[in-house]
């Protein structure tokens, strides 16, 4: 059996195969099992040199609510580029860029949703069905508006349509008090009670922002406008091996060129915030992280759900079994960039570097906030496979080969690869073909879905 010891200070190995732990040598009972060098839980029984260590004999040391002290650890971050990276791409009015120029359809509330996939069956713009915007109120109203907004405003869309009924909450009215719409002619508004044949109406409306768009034309911009998502889902022992480490040093390469990355999945730091908080590049943005990791505790208890409740059992059949080793494997996608910046639900993206944005870890609600927050693709690693889709392009990277060669139409990318250093390159010429527009496999497939946030009460 091929195993490999992630950290010297660790007492498992991961069995390369399956992604289960085995202990590297005796560990009593109560004694901290470790992996990535840091602490994953506790051993409920003694465990012998050699054994199988997983949930029979592991449980989570996780706790609640935490006082943190920063302590700022230096975080250099170099290019081995020599040539600034430049890719081809739409210019936008206010002076982003998208690497898609497709039409797209916001709903403004789920009643109109059918509304949107005939104008989309018909015209070819694409929509994105929920079920909100009307029968909620104050934050719960709030975050879905923000995140349609961010939908709207979103540079990948070279039109908007924004479609609404007309009696909802979230009425047309309302969201535009939220819009800054720096293109008029990139977006139109259609109530459908205020039309009489709505489907008529709607195809007359993206024809013009159809026609609007052709006028757009790639031109060559620095990489460093570049925003990329970072995000883990059907993750497995292997994911803080290959896919995870590959994608760190991607955004960290990344963010030596001068462009953002985006780490989302709150619960999935939890174990592991304290190396996050000590990259924060200043008390303000330690404070907003200590913040954000409390402030989610505070959520899963005001619902009565254990902190620690969020290994899949997908993740433990690939050999995850606690918390904390998941979150150490996680957060390995943010490389070891400083954190620059800590963002709620539906903002967006301002600064250059590793931002930490507030979501869970659900894997729809994590790559709809992701797209809100204004990233134009998403690096996705998964162990077990999934084929879901954000709306802008979704790089599925596989954390092993088995999943690579059985899905090859739901992975773009596979890291179970020995050569780290080529692999990272490799990665990063792939990237910049997407960026200059070539299809990853959920565009190719029509895999793009959304799925926000909800927190309060329906009416």
């Amino acid at each position: 059996m091929d195993t490999v010891i992630i950290n010297a200070a660790d007492n498992v190995c991961v069995a390369l195969n399956t992604g289960q732990k085995y202990a590297l040598k005796n560990i009593a009972r109560g004694q901290a099992v470790i992996k990535y060098g840091f602490p994953i839980g506790e051993a409920t029984k003694d465990i012998a040199s050699g054994e199988l260590v997983h949930s029979h004999n592991l449980k989570t040391g996780l706790e609640g609510l935490r006082d943190y002290s920063y302590a700022p650890a230096d975080c250099p971050i170099k290019t081995k580029k020599s040539v600034p990276i430049t890719i081809n791409v739409y210019p936008r009015i206010n002076g982003d860029m998208g690497i898609r120029n497709d039409i797209w359809i916001i709903n403004t509330v789920g009643c109109v949703n059918k509304t949107a996939e005939i104008l989309s069956k018909q015209t070819g713009a694409f929509t994105f069905s929920h079920p909100y915007g009307c029968s909620q109120l104050g934050e719960d109203q709030d975050v879905t508006q923000k995140i349609l907004r961010g939908l709207i405003q979103h540079p990948n869309a070279g039109g908007v349509l924004v479609l609404g009924l007309g009696c909802e909450n979230n009425n047309i009215g309302e969201m535009k008090k939220i819009l800054h719409i720096t293109d008029e002619k990139r977006v139109r508004f259609l109530n459908v009670q205020e039309c009489g044949d709505e489907i008529e109406m709607g195809i007359k409306l993206i024809n013009e922002l159809e026609e609007n768009a052709k006028r757009d034309k790639r031109v060559a911009m620095p990489i460093s406008k570049l925003k990329v998502g970072l995000k883990c889902g059907g993750s497995d022992g292997l994911s803080g091996i290959t896919a995870n480490p590959l994608v760190g040093a991607v955004s960290d390469e990344l963010i030596a060129m001068g462009a953002s990355t985006l780490l989302t999945e709150v619960p999935e730091m939890f174990g592991a915030e304290t190396i996050l908080m000590n990259r924060c590049v200043s008390p303000d943005v330690f404070d907003k992280t200590v913040g954000l990791i409390n402030n989610y505790k505070l959520y899963l208890e005001k619902n009565n759900q254990p902190i620690s409740e969020n290994p899949s059992p997908g993740n433990k059949a690939g050999g995850i079994t606690t918390l904390e080793e998941k979150s150490l494997g996680c957060i390995q996608k943010g490389g070891k960039a400083p954190v620059v910046d800590v963002l709620n639900y539906g903002d967006t993206v301002k600064e250059s570097g590793l931002n930490l944005l507030n979501g869970p870890g659900n894997d729809i609600v994590a790559i709809t906030n992701l797209t809100a927050a204004g990233c134009h693709l998403i690096l996705f690693t998964t162990g077990r496979g999934t084929p879901l889709g954000a709306p802008v392009p979704t790089l599925k990277i596989s954390t092993n080969k088995a999943l690579a060669t059985n899905k090859p139409h739901w992975i773009d990318f596979n890291a179970d690869e020995p050569d780290e250093e080529n692999l990272k390159d490799k990665l990063m010429d792939y990237i910049v073909n997407v960026a200059n527009g070539e299809a990853t496999n959920n565009e190719k497939n029509g895999y793009r879905e959304i799925a926000i946030f909800k927190d309060g009460v329906t009416l």
